[in-house]
């Protein structure tokens, strides 16, 4: 990348793929612009066309909330009593003393300091991090025993993300959306809102179509009326003005368009779509139609809250106008806004719980409250937990062997645990739950067989789960 006077400026890696794919998302359109193009094609068919799952559904939409560096489930969601007897001292040999990225297996363990409290009727402990988040818990499917394969975090992202621990496979949104479809012709059929601070170390392919048409890619909004950029007319500009320049451009382009040119097909429905989406993308993220106690619900009032608040009313205010998958992420750019609690796990912790407590609690009960939550899925994930043994005395490191991501609504079974760590938090033991067999549940709640939603891609058929997976079915109600 240059400046206009052509002088060099370094590019961070993190900043480089954001750049390289997140400028495709930004247009915003092309789904939409070869959706019409193709409908409009003789017998051609619309690939975002609402399409019929493979059995009758328990969701219909997905909100993804995913956070960013890896939270500490003994810290969280999964209490450790043991981890106290054994403070200070390594883990015991019968564990294989794994060495994480930063740690040789050796160290200390680093018992919870957080106090914990048994919620609802169903009695499922939450740390004192996650206060309001614990009134949810009846609501709530906590997935006790996931894990993955790698602890670096751009590999692992893509993992949980695509199933693979490479670029170049579509993500779960993408895939989503090309197994069902979209209902709404006005707004992005998936959805991806990163934190302003900055983008996930894995980039763009968090949200990427990869190998499957770029229609189903993911579509990156900002906050603000014009959550796509350049969408809004210049100013001075009146609606009948903007209407005869899109006309004149379409005239233009079917000038020069010659039979069975697809590309210059969705080209030139891009512009109607734009048209179009300058009034219903506005109105779709304008919260000042919501009232001040649902603004207060989420924090909008409070600087620690406001943001992640905002992106999580903006979330449900699209699922509610047909948006098919929205992904949130807690955390990007400096590592004081992420989850990657390496140096002093109380102080992180401390600082991104509350910046997402509140808000999180407040989407399901507003979900709730107005009927949705039945039928929407929300899925609270990482790239992987923390390590029970210390780093430098207070952090933790990476661990991949053990850790918790929940499931509420859509299906899933509220006020249940299912699986289990050994008694340092360290490893799953009961119950494993792999990221294929993750993916498969998420797509069993959506109506979707993982072994049937395929792809032919250079002579095989692709799936999300590649050849593994399975539904973990104690989690579905």
């Amino acid at each position: 990348m240059t400046t206009p006077a052509h002088t060099p400026v370094a590019a961070s890696r993190r900043e480089f793929l954001f750049r390289s794919g997140g400028g495709l998302g930004g247009i915003a359109l092309n789904w939409l612009a070869a959706r019409e193009a193709r409908a409009a094609g003789p017998g051609s068919p619309n690939p975002l066309a609402a399409r019929k799952p493979h059995f009758e559904p328990k969701a219909k939409r997905v909100i993804f909330l995913f956070m960013v560096g890896g939270p500490s489930q003994m810290d969280l969601f999964d209490r450790k009593p043991e981890l106290e007897t054994w403070a200070g001292k390594p883990l015991p040999e019968s564990t294989g003393r794994p060495k994480s990225q930063f740690t040789d297996g050796n160290s200390g363990i680093l018992p919870s300091t957080r106090k914990w409290k048994k919620h609802g009727q169903s009695g499922i402990e939450v740390s004192d991090l996650l206060p309001e988040l614990g009134s949810c818990v009846d609501d709530i499917c906590f997935l006790r025993s996931c894990w993955c394969t790698n602890t670096i975090h751009a590999p692992a992202m893509y993992e949980l993300h695509s199933g693979r621990t490479l670029m170049g496979f579509p993500s779960l949104g993408s895939w989503v959306t090309y197994g069902l479809g979209c209902e709404t012709d006005n707004l992005p059929a998936y959805c991806v809102m990163p934190q302003p601070e900055g983008v996930p170390e894995g980039g763009a392919p968090c949200w990427g179509s990869a190998f499957l048409p770029a229609v189903y890619q993911g579509t990156l909004l900002r906050r603000g009326a014009s959550p796509v950029l350049n969408l809004k007319p210049p100013a001075g500009v009146s609606a009948e003005q903007n209407r005869r320049s899109f006309g004149l451009v379409k005239q233009l382009n079917e000038m020069s368009l010659t039979p069975g040119d697809t590309d210059a097909e969705a080209r030139i429905a891009s512009y109607e779509l734009a048209f179009r989406m300058q009034k219903h993308a506005p109105e779709a993220v304008d919260l000042a139609k919501e009232t001040a106690a649902t603004r207060a619900a989420y924090g909008l009032d409070d600087k620690r809250t406001a943001d992640f608040g905002t992106r999580l009313l903006l979330a449900r205010r699209l699922v509610e106008r047909g948006v098919r998958f929205v992904t949130v992420y807690s955390g990007g750019g400096p590592l004081v806004t992420q989850w990657d609690a390496h140096d002093d796990v109380n102080d992180n912790h401390q600082n991104m719980c509350g910046r997402v407590d509140k808000p999180i609690a407040a989407l399901l009960k507003d979900l709730k409250q107005r009927g949705l939550l039945k039928d929407t899925l929300v899925v609270w994930c990482s790239e992987f937990g923390r390590t029970p043994n210390s780093q430098g005395g207070k952090g933790r490191d990476h661990n991949p062997l053990g850790y918790t991501m929940w499931l509420a609504g859509g299906g899933a079974k509220g006020g249940t645990v299912v699986g289990t760590t050994d008694e340092f938090g360290l490893k799953a033991v009961e119950d494993r739950i792999s990221v294929n067999d993750f993916h498969a549940t998420i797509l069993h709640l959506l109506g979707l067989d993982h072994e049937k939603l395929t792809y032919l891609h250079s002579g095989r058929d692709e799936r999300l789960t590649d050849v593994a997976g399975r539904v973990v079915e104690a989690a579905v109600a």
